[in-house]
């Protein structure tokens, strides 16, 4: 299964308690409350759940969907 922008957008809604259209493609995600253990969380579910292999350090230096989309190839 390919990873959508969209299903990076409803893992960290899940993973925050957050609705996904109350996260931005755009903002930091440590503000909406992403700390290390949820973002290990997400990428043991993206490895996983789609192959994708990634540097949780890459992740964290750049905490925005829209970056993450760019460093995991998700599809728009």
């Amino acid at each position: 299964m390919t990873l959508t922008l969209e299903q990076l957008r409803a893992d960290v809604a899940d993973v925050l308690g957050e609705e996904p259209a109350d996260i931005p493609d755009d903002e930091n995600l440590v503000d909406y409350g992403l700390d290390s253990v949820r973002l290990m969380t997400l990428v043991e579910r993206w490895r996983r759940d789609h192959g994708v292999t990634v540097d949780l350090a890459d992740l964290a230096e750049r905490p925005a969907l829209e970056e993450w989309g760019r460093l995991l190839g998700a599809a728009g």
